[in-house]
């Protein structure tokens, strides 16, 4: 156990603390006239197809959860909750960095170094989206009033990014209805690791009886658990720690009964001071070499020369104006936010591969003093975004309800990766030719680009009868991306200021019925469309690459590369049962996609590009249950099965299929099955104290983290003869095993107060989550990994 981080949790408390104390303030006149209402005859109310109605009554695959309901079950993260939700599934690549995919709809895992690759699932807080492909931010889940899961196309109303579903934070909204506040505190201890912690806080301060404010603070700090062992064979302790620090502010001006104005500020960093990484192994550290020291690494170990770290700046900045016309309401929501991201790792094993190997820069490979010398990759995304949509919508109940709009996005993205070697120009006398990369840098990159993008939608609802409904939806959208590459260096083909662009439109059109059979009873159909915009490819690294290699993947890498399409085509029911005690719901499902993006690492040249699969299609079925069975025992079970394989391939001038782009293979890092189940006991214990607990139990199934994983595994390698191994070749399993976590939380609680104890991931089980891999397996092989049992405590205080 380390005290670093315990430094880290005093210093967020201080913080998150401070900016509570300095935002409460005496309350002024209130009333009650815009108390905001979240459960209805215990349904959530969502907003799914921007309109308030009942979950029960959205007449395609929705889940909402609760903020009660997280917190019941121990939910603190996306992740966490995904594995409560039929059908999605989020692959943690750490804090700030995780890959959402819904419905079995993926094309492998995005990197750090693939910005132009769009997202799969749109993810929006509130109105606004936030959704950035690797980079969704990791938002902490205090203060919401739920989380909707949209399952299947949202092209309609979401437009691009939503081509398998919609994320959807939603926040509470400062209300006039009365002073109140939350505190709320915990301590965590990660098995085999360190301290971790939690503090947050809100206040809602009514400013008479037209305004209110609402600020909400949080720290946390992630409890590393993962050692780093050193050159000479020391061991730097949990360095996978780190802090999450923040505020959301937001402003509600209600000038008159049909005007509303809320502007809102989110401000939020990550300072992370490595990766939840297990190297199995690693190039400079390893049991075969025979003229270097041999080093085994255990569990939860990685070997690392430096010191890596994650760092994510993130600002949101909206406003959402809202006018009641009577039978019309207008909503402008205008957004725009600012993304600074640093991905600063240790790539010195990927360049000592190079460096060190025969044939590249020397016949016999360069010496040890060199292809060992510190390598730090730093990658740097800058991110601006500005965003508008406006929209019209019918209000109150009628016959005929509808809403149409337009949207239109700006977006600056700079994207540049530096690889400086200090000492390898002096050693060797090579030194790039670069004009961007002088003495030293090996690789150098900056790609910015900006993407503007144009849509116009409409969707509306016709009662035909007393029991069936037809919806018609359509959405227009028009983008164009340019972009200027620069790549120099060693490692580059020498690129400067080289323009490129793409544009391209695309339209998604929706139709749902609907028949209420009883009450009680809804049977839904649907056919949708939604879409993922295309790109533009990065360069091959030629000099890095073998003959066969640059021949190969030359020939299948097109400048640019097509929007991805899925039509999806699904039939489910709805049930309230016993009374209010209880529902289910199911669906299933059929998704043809055509021009799916999927990612190819081109073997020794250390790139990647998009190829686009002709054809692919995702088969499945998810149901979801809950039920009160006593009044102080409730149950709810979720499952999914996903059948989603390539049904065309990708293959070379010879015919044969590559990297795994083959007629028949899954899609990658979703598994066939998932399922959940959550068990809640609740009980007074005192006339004014109650007891509770809550277990929940998650299984995921197998998966593969990229289409290729699927030929030749276990795979087998040949080694690049540094250190004088003792193998010729090694051979890694490339399936990710299916995994089961239980969490139980357990506590007692007041009319105002709570205070539970909770054991995560109670069997420690080791989690593979993706595999991690540098040059094809032959510099470093290992798997991302989950974080370890955890025992704590929270306890929250309402004001």
């Amino acid at each position: 156990m380390k005290i670093r981080n315990l430094r880290r949790i005093a210093c967020s408390t201080v913080s998150a603390l401070a900016l509570l104390a300095c935002a409460a303030a005496p309350a002024f006149a209130q009333d009650t006239s815009t108390a905001t209402v979240v459960v209805e005859q215990d349904e959530i109310v969502v907003t799914a197809r921007k309109r308030s109605e009942g979950l029960f009554d959205v007449p395609f695959s929705v889940n909402a959860q609760s903020e009660q309901q997280l917190r019941d079950r121990g939910v603190t993260t996306l992740e966490e909750l995904s594995k409560n939700v039929a059908g999605f599934s989020v692959q943690n690549l750490g804090p700030g960095q995780s890959q959402v995919a819904i419905r079995g709809i993926s094309a492998g895992q995005i990197v750090r170094d693939q910005p132009g690759v769009k997202e799969q699932v749109g993810v929006y807080l509130d109105e606004s989206v936030i959704s950035l492909s690797l980079f969704t931010p990791d938002l902490d889940l205090f203060d919401l009033q739920r989380v909707e899961v949209l399952r299947g196309p949202q092209g309609t109303l979401y437009g691009s990014g939503s081509l398998a579903g919609t994320v959807r934070y939603i926040t509470n909204q400062p209300s006039t209805a009365g002073f109140e506040g939350t505190i709320e505190s915990t301590v965590n201890y990660v098995e085999e690791g360190e301290l971790g912690g939690e503090l947050k806080g809100m206040l809602n301060i009514p400013l008479g009886s037209k305004a209110a404010f609402r600020i909400v603070g949080f720290a946390t700090g992630f409890p590393g658990y993962i050692d780093a062992v050193q050159p000479g064979g020391g061991v730097n302790e949990d360095v996978n720690g780190g802090s999450r620090t923040g505020v959301r502010a937001s402003l509600m001006f209600q000038p008159t009964p049909a005007l509303t104005i809320t502007p809102r500020v989110l401000y939020q960093e990550i300072d992370v001071d490595g990766f939840n990484r297990i190297d199995r192994f690693n190039i400079l550290a390893n049991p075969f070499t025979t003229t270097r020291p041999a080093v085994t690494l255990g569990d939860l170990q990685q070997f690392t020369q430096l010191e890596e770290r994650f760092e994510d700046e993130f600002l949101l900045a909206d406003v959402n104006i809202q006018y009641d016309f009577g039978p019309v309401a207008l909503t402008s929501v205008t957004t725009y936010s600012d993304r600074d991201v640093l991905v600063y790792r240790d790539a010195t094993q990927l360049t000592g591969s190079i460096t060190g190997q025969p044939g590249v820069f020397d016949p016999a490979g360069l010496p040890e003093a060199v292809y060992t010398l510190n390598a730090p990759l730093a990658d740097t995304t800058k991110l601006e975004t500005f965003t508008q949509e406006l929209r019209l919508a019918s209000t109150g109940e009628n016959r005929f309800d509808w809403v149409v709009g337009a949207f239109y996005s700006d977006v600056d993205r700079a994207y540049a990766q530096d690889l400086t070697v200090a000492g390898f120009t002096a050693l060797t006398g090579i030194a790039s030719a670069g004009v961007r990369a002088p003495e030293d840098h090996l690789y150098f990159s900056t790609v910015p680009y900006t993407l503007k993008q144009y849509a116009v939608f409409g969707e509306g609802t016709l009662t035909l009868t007393d029991k069936l409904d037809a919806t018609v939806g359509v959405r227009y959208s028009s983008f164009e991306e340019d972009r200027k590459l620069t790549f120099d260096g060693l490692f580059a083909v020498q690129t400067i200021d080289v323009p490129g662009s793409v544009e391209d439109d695309d339209v998604a059109p929706r139709v749902i019925l609907s028949y209420k059979a009883t009450e009680d009873l809804t049977f839904n159909a649907q056919a949708a469309k939604g879409f993922r915009l295309g790109g533009i490819n990065d360069p091959l690294n030629a000099p890095l690459c073998g003959a066969a290699d640059l021949a190969t993947f030359g020939a299948i890498r097109k400048d640019t590369f097509a929007n991805e399409t899925a039509w999806n085509y699904e039939a489910g029911m709805k049930a309230r049962l016993g009374a209010g005690r209880g529902s289910f719901s199911m669906a299933g499902f059929y998704s043809d996609i055509e021009n799916l993006q999927a990612t190819i690492d081109a073997g020794n040249c250390s790139s990647r590009i998009i190829a686009n699969v002709p054809s692919a299609r995702s088969i499945g079925a998810e149901a979801e249950l809950s039920y009160r069975l006593t009044e102080a025992f409730d149950v709810a079970l979720s499952a999914s099965y996903n059948n989603s394989e390539l049904t065309s391939s990708v293959t070379d001038a010879g015919g044969a299929p590559i990297q795994g782009l083959r007629d028949g293979n899954r899609l990658p890092t979703v598994p066939e099955f998932q399922a959940a189940a959550s068990f809640a006991y609740e009980a007074p214990v005192t006339d004014t104290m109650r007891g509770f607990a809550n277990l929940t139990y998650q299984f995921v199934g197998e998966r593969f983290t990229q289409v290729s994983d699927q030929e030749g595994n276990p795979r087998t390698v040949t080694l690049i003869p540094i250190g004088a191994p003792t193998v010729a070749t090694l051979t890694f399993p490339l399936d990710l095993p299916d995994y089961q976590v239980i969490n139980i939380r357990a506590g007692v609680k007041g009319v105002d107060w709570e205070l539970a104890g909770f054991i995560n991931n109670v069997g420690d089980e080791r989690a593979e989550l993706a595999v991690d891999r540098e040059r094809g397996l032959r510099a470093r092989y290992g798997v991302l990994t989950n974080q370890p049992r955890t025992v704590g405590v929270t306890l929250r205080k309402s004001f």
